[in-house]
């Protein structure tokens, strides 16, 4: 792997984990304020609260991710295909026009020569 390409995936590895620690603090912020509102907690309870909550938003994190990735793995896929078709069509048509080329500079030549 070249260090362009190293230093890219390195950038998005960094990106990647500012993303879910401020994902992160955001939700221990969150269930602070709630556990904070709520009255008669012990201070177990608002660990367990803060402990499933915590738990809950990384599973859901998860799933948000997944679906992402799938749709990106599906979009990549469909992309393919067209530029496949597309090069394919471009093909087909560049070798009807060579074709049609080079039958009229035959003919013209022929026609020249006689």
């Amino acid at each position: 792997m070249d260090a362009g390409k190293e230093a890219a995936r390195g950038l998005n590895d960094i990106d990647d984990f500012l993303y879910r620690e401020a994902h992160l603090r955001a939700a221990h912020r969150r269930v602070d304020e709630f556990t904070a509102r709520t009255q008669g907690l012990t201070r177990g309870q608002k660990t367990d609260i803060e402990r499933w909550y915590l738990d809950e938003q990384a599973y859901v994190a998860r799933m948000v991710t997944d679906h992402i990735a799938a749709r990106i793995g599906e979009m990549e896929a469909q992309h393919r295909m067209r530029l496949g078709r597309w090069l394919r069509g471009t093909l087909i048509g560049m070798a009807v026009i060579t074709t049609a080329l080079i039958t009229t500079c035959v003919t013209v030549i022929l026609a020249v020569s006689r």
